[in-house]
């Protein structure tokens, strides 16, 4: 199991962060973590495509984590090799509502050759090939959701969220926990600090703890972060 951190930023543009988005790759499945804004370039960064993810989840509705959906299904479609594999979409409630907006908007997304299946998953598990994926509900939006891919190891993407209850039982004894820490020490409602983290990391006990979504607050911050946290950088590669 390998982790590609391929964005730790927001929806304020930046150079030296993308959007947050994340690919996971195994033996048998390789999994996108959210598709915000030119994450499909991102995933060539890495050595992938389109073509190459299994499975895209994702983690809630807000532009900086979907608005490259629509470019990723185009892809499929109409890159340099149409793809024939089948390709799974997870999400919260209303994740069928939300492609169809998508297909209303771009006729051209619609699966060409291959099949696609939308698959709405709160509160519940899908394995695949050897990989369990488990999601839970998360306090931002009504659709958020937070996922957990465990096989051999784990790893857990906690989306964006306040203060949870279903993330640390979700993050129990997580290989690693990367997670939303928009501001170090300012809060605000649907989002988590450090102190805030800090808290669910004391009692779910990963083993270690990535920062991501991370507004230009941190920019400045003078602060020293103590193992288990690592203050998420674009373009990290972590083998578990």
């Amino acid at each position: 199991m390998k982790l590609y951190i391929l964005g730790t930023g927001t929806a304020i543009p930046r150079i030296e962060r993308g959007s947050s988005a994340y690919l996971v790759t195994t033996p048998g499945v390789n999994i996108l973590i959210d598709v915000g804004p030119a994450v499909v370039r991102r995933l060539l960064e890495t050595g992938y495509d389109v073509n190459d993810v299994d499975v895209v989840v994702l983690t809630h509705f807000h532009v900086d984590h979907t608005a490259d959906l629509s470019t990723f299904f185009f892809a499929c479609n109409y890159g340099m090799r149409p793809r024939t594999k089948p390709l799974t979409v997870i999400g919260g409630r209303g994740l069928a509502r939300f492609h169809r907006g998508l297909r209303a908007v771009y006729p051209w997304i619609r699966p060409v050759s291959y099949d696609l299946t939308v698959n709405r998953l709160v509160n519940d598990s899908l394995e695949m090939k050897g990989l369990t994926i488990r999601t839970a509900p998360m306090r931002h939006n009504p659709e958020s959701i937070a996922v957990r891919l465990e096989g051999k190891r784990s790893i857990t993407f906690s989306g964006d969220t306040d203060l949870s209850g279903n993330l640390i039982r979700l993050a129990e004894k997580t290989d690693i926990l990367v997670a939303e820490c928009a501001f170090p020490e300012r809060k605000v409602k649907g989002h988590l600090n450090l102190a805030a983290l800090d808290k669910i990391v004391q009692k779910a006990e990963p083993k270690r703890v990535i920062l991501t979504h991370l507004y230009p607050d941190w920019d400045t911050y003078r602060g020293v972060l103590h193992a288990p946290y690592l203050l998420g950088e674009d373009g990290m590669e972590i083998e578990l």
